[in-house]
């Protein structure tokens, strides 16, 4: 079996990179049933060890053990969210609940528990360092959570409800991939079209041909409500048809229906919160966040909800004036706002964005935009390994190298949407970097680009721009952490820290010196006029009432769900009625500005890792605007900046207490004004 399986030796790829060409969906249970034997004899090792507790035979053990189902895991976990065909799908359906009961047979080991908590009691009595003692505290912590310390009985139910959701949050997300792809918009005439560019219709046009579809086009639809083509197109009924079909998706009836699965998620969620002694599942989740609790959280949602829902309502009554104006008046809808921002912002600021994207040329905005930046900041290079071979053939592999010219590890770029990649855009590890282990860090960023015909230039809109530039934050973030044990690699920080690292490198988008080196016209090489850059800048808070009620009202309306207890979340609920009532509760119910998420395509909360989570894009906000204002007071894009940046937080991963190191970082806590200013919400 072990030469069989390609999953279950060592890979022979640089880095460690999966040898995919090898790998065929048949190997992955097999191995993962390997991995998990493996690992359970490893932790029963440490368990039943008769000598005393030391961090060594105990802490240690536990850091050494598990490689081969962290490595089987990256592997399948990465393929099952970029490329899951109906087998892959198949197979992390018959997953889900094998891996919850391994996790929980791990966290909830009494035996080994008792060993953790020996240490956790006698932490200053250990002669450990920095990093150690703060190991220690995170397995007790964290053990402890997981409900480690509940009787038998009650770790048996705990158990059974673990398994149970993790069959309904795989469920939720097929679901949805299903009716994403079922209701991708079919248009029979170009003329519908109108207002898109030549590129965005030649891959419409392409997308079709993917289906089987001669003389039509197909568009696809985004993950979030909405769409990106509805800035431009400028027939009323298209745009219509694209937004309902948005938000219809996981709530028109039929097999691929979320609301009750997402009912049945949040029931579980509330049991199994009021289980391990807690009132919701939302007190569950932020009691180990740097949030603290759920109070604390909507007292930041709230405080921010008031100002962003007046800018947002103020900006309607603009756009009603000119939809009031036109030859066929009419009210500003949901499917309306985009088009109409558009005509605000050419008529305040004289800017067209979607005319832009002959300026944003992905290849060039990769190179000589996201990769510069990193090379300025912290003296990276990339190369690319056209020998590597990923999981997918649109994944590109690129070797990256530090300011000395030593190798660093790998970054995996995976561009294009299709049928069997999930919606949005992530990053996510392949290999983890840890000095315990040996290993460099593999990394993967997606996104879902539309992708041209053939011999076409993919054009990219200045928000793909932004999402390509915040997910490499993430891949610096595991790219560049470096830790010894594996418990604190990358990217594994808290929930409401992870998008800090992410959001400030947004800022480098609109970088003097990096932005005059991509946002060059793909057929002049012209750079993007001064003016316009201007007009940008003085445009960067127009809008952010509709900005920030639509992405608050997401993060309300996840808190909402979560902060159920179990005897409410038992009750039956009609799922649009409770999302009105939420949102009307914190006056965010404007009928044009409608939630980002709407619950039955809510991936982030209800397949994701975020559930009571949203709000952490918001809580990080504070700290990235905050960093930038120390970016631009001390000289902004220079290696010293970087190289401070790095050290004090990248390079640290999980092993700090994240508001620690954003002390040691800035020299105070983050000041929430430059969030308040960047947004418009001061008075």
């Amino acid at each position: 079996m072990l030469d069989a399986n390609p999953l279950l030796s060592p890979s022979p790829l640089a880095y460690g990179l999966p040898d995919y060409a090898r790998i065929r969906p048949e190997h992955y249970l097999p191995a993962f049933e390997t991995a998990f034997a493996r690992h359970r004899d490893e932790v029963d090792r440490i368990a039943t060890s008769p000598e005393p507790a030391t961090f060594e035979n105990t802490i240690l053990a536990l850091e050494e053990s598990g490689w081969m189902l962290e490595d089987v895991a990256h592997a399948f976990y990465t393929v099952s969210s970029a490329d899951a065909t109906e087998k892959i799908q198949q197979i992390d359906e018959q997953l889900a609940p094998l891996m919850a009961a391994h996790e929980d047979a791990i966290r909830l080991d009494a035996r080994l528990f008792v060993r953790v908590k020996d240490l956790f009691d006698r932490l200053d009595d250990l002669d450990l360092d920095a990093e150690q003692r703060y190991l220690v505290q995170r397995h007790h912590r964290e053990m402890a959570h997981a409900g480690a310390g509940l009787d038998p009985q009650e770790k048996q139910t705990l158990s059974d409800l673990n398994r149970r959701l993790s069959i309904l949050t795989t469920a939720f997300e097929k679901n949805l991939l299903a009716d994403t792809n079922e209701l991708a918009v079919v248009f029979d005439d170009v003329a519908d079209l109108d207002g898109l560019t030549e590129g965005e219709i030649s891959a419409a046009a392409a997308a079709a041909e993917q289906r089987g579809l001669t003389s039509s086009y197909v568009v696809a639809l985004p993950l979030f409500t909405g769409h990106p083509y509805l800035s431009s197109l400028t027939d009323r009924h298209s745009r219509e048809r694209i937004m309902s079909a948005s938000r219809s998706r996981g709530s028109r009836g039929g097999t691929h229906d979320n609301r009750g699965v997402l009912l049945d998620i949040v029931r579980l969620r509330a049991e199994r919160a009021a289980l391990l002694g807690y009132p919701s599942h939302a007190a569950y989740v932020t009691a180990d966040q740097t949030a603290g609790s759920p109070e604390a959280v909507a007292q930041m949602l709230r405080r921010l909800a008031a100002p962003a829902a007046r800018n947002a309502a103020r900006e309607h009554g603009e756009l009603q004036q000119i939809a009031s104006g036109a030859p066929a008046p009419h009210l500003v809808e949901a499917h309306d706002w985009a088009f109409y921002t558009e005509k605000v912002r050419a008529d305040r600021y004289e800017l067209d964005r979607s005319a832009l994207r002959p300026w944003f040329e992905a290849e060039r905005v990769l190179h000589d935009g996201v990769f510069r930046a990193a090379g300025e900041l912290y003296g990276l290079t990339f190369t690319p390994r056209t020998d590597l071979v990923a999981y997918h053939p649109e994944a590109r592999v690129f070797e990256v190298f530090d300011a000395d010219g030593s190798p660093l590890g790998l970054y995996i770029l995976d561009l294009y949407t299709r049928d069997s990649k999930r919606g949005g855009a992530w990053m996510n590890p392949i290999v983890s970097q840890s000095a315990l282990r040996g290993t460099a860090p593999v990394v993967v960023n997606n996104l879902n680009v539309s992708k041209p015909s053939a011999g076409s230039p993919t054009l990219l809109t200045l928000d793909e721009v932004t999402t390509l530039f915040h997910e490499f934050g993430h891949a610096l973030h595991g790219l560049l952490a470096r830790v010894t044990y594996p418990h604190f690699a990358g990217t594994n920080v808290f929930r409401d820290f992870v998008e800090f690292p992410s959001q400030v490198n947004e800022m480098w988008i609109y970088w003097p010196e990096v932005l005059a080196s991509y946002a060059r016209h793909i057929d002049t090489d012209e750079p993007l006029p001064a003016d316009v850059v201007e007009r940008l800048h003085a445009s960067e808070a127009f809008n952010q009432g509709f900005a920030t009620s639509e992405y608050l009202a997401a993060a309300w309306l996840d808190q909402a769900w979560h902060s159920l207890d179990a005897a409410a979340a038992a009750e039956e609920i009609d799922v649009a009625a409770f999302e009105a009532a939420a949102l009307r509760e914190i006056g965010l119910d404007h009928p044009a500005v409608p939630t980002r998420y709407s619950s039955a395509y809510f991936a982030h909360v209800f397949s994701g890792g975020y559930s009571a989570g949203y709000y952490s894009y918001i809580w990080s906000e504070v700290l990235d605007a905050d960093t930038v204002e120390w970016f631009r007071e001390n000289g902004g894009l220079s290696r010293a900046n970087g190289d401070r940046f790095r050290v004090r937080l990248l390079g640290v991963g999980g092993s700090k207490d994240p508001l620690e190191a954003y002390r040691h970082f800035r020299g105070r806590d983050a000041e929430i004004r430059p969030l308040l200013e960047r947004r418009g919400l001061t008075d």
